[in-house]
């Protein structure tokens, strides 16, 4: 459902913002995100413009309101198509449009999007022109430190530099380069070593713009560090693998007072959502996949993983598989 732009007057705080995580960040992930922290900026799956524009964008742009703050991000690289995805975001209440110039995947370079756009800084300026020209709410670029032989540090100084005259001002920099050919995305994510240094050193040399890092951050002290650095930390895949970690995060980095709440807590919100999906004709398997490893790391947190795998695929399953794994736990 469309929202009035008028209603949604936000300060967008980037201080921790959890990454988008194709196949993983849905709409259910987010929310369950969301019960863990409230401030916490979410992105959305990255999002294929040509896809929106041919397909149509209710199936690709509906999220839940309790979701905010929330960006969408896109990916592609014709401007036009770009800027009517972007229109539409915002006119679904999105409240930031983001750019993909980070994935390295074959479905990407085939299309001509992702981080093989590093190649072309002028190309991903015209497209941020262009998004920027129809929409009143941000627009950010996610970008990494480099790709393919095109990794030193004045390429990927021309390149933000590129596009910051478009009037972006947001930054989030995958501290990894990426290999287009003789790596998997996986491995991208993994092999190319991380370089902190670099994405500092954007944040000295552009004071005035938001330099966001991500990459391989997965702790506390790791992230106040960075912060002295940066503006601000975007956190994948230890929250997908680990949602509960994510509790602590307004009480760490928002000065929030509030108590944290507990993780049986959490479950017992989220499997209210969980009846109303249900309700909705939504299969239970997918709202319970992102729970596998919400007890990571804790004593029963196989025995919770191995209870959800046994069961939530099982004919008729409904709410009564999430309500007893979760007496389980207790």
């Amino acid at each position: 459902m469309m929202s009035d732009p008028g209603e949604r007057e936000r300060i967008i705080n980037r201080r921790i913002s959890i990454a988008p995580m194709m196949d993983w960040t849905d709409k259910h992930c987010r929310y369950l995100f969301r019960l863990l922290t409230k401030n916490a900026l979410l992105y959305s799956e990255m999002v294929v413009a040509k896809a929106v524009c041919h397909a149509g964008p209710e199936r690709f742009l509906s999220f839940n309101q309790e979701e905010h703050p929330i960006a969408l991000q896109l990916g592609g690289s014709v401007a036009d198509e770009l800027a009517r995805c972007a229109k539409l975001g915002e006119q679904y209440g999105y409240d930031e449009i983001n750019l993909n110039i980070g994935c390295p995947s074959d479905r990407v370079q085939s299309g001509r999007f992702g981080v093989c756009l590093m190649k072309e800084p002028q190309l991903v300026a015209d497209c941020v022109a262009a998004m920027r020209a129809v929409v009143a709410i941000p627009v950010t670029v996610k970008t990494r430190i480099g790709v393919d032989d095109q990794d030193s540090y004045q390429a990927l100084h021309q390149f933000i530099e590129t596009v910051a005259r478009t009037g972006c001002e947001t930054f989030i920099i995958h501290a990894r380069k990426a290999w287009l050919q003789g790596l998997s995305p996986k491995q991208n994510r993994d092999i190319p070593p991380l370089q902190y240094q670099r994405v500092y050193q954007l944040k000295r040399d552009f004071p005035d713009l938001e330099i966001i890092i991500n990459g391989g951050i997965s702790d506390y002290d790791s992230i106040h560090q960075h912060l002295h650095n940066v503006d601000g930390v975007m956190i994948g895949r230890k929250a997908y693998q680990a949602p509960y970690f994510l509790s602590e995060i307004d009480q760490h980095f928002y000065a929030c007072s509030t108590k944290q709440v507990t993780a049986v807590e959490i479950l017992q919100q989220y499997s209210h959502y969980v009846q109303r999906q249900l309700d909705r004709g939504v299969p239970l398997a997918s709202l319970l996949r992102h729970l596998m490893g919400f007890f990571r790391g804790v004593p029963k947190g196989k025995q919770w993983r191995r209870y959800l795998s046994e069961h939530i695929h099982q004919k008729n399953a409904g709410i009564d598989v999430l309500l007893s794994a979760i007496e389980l736990m207790h």
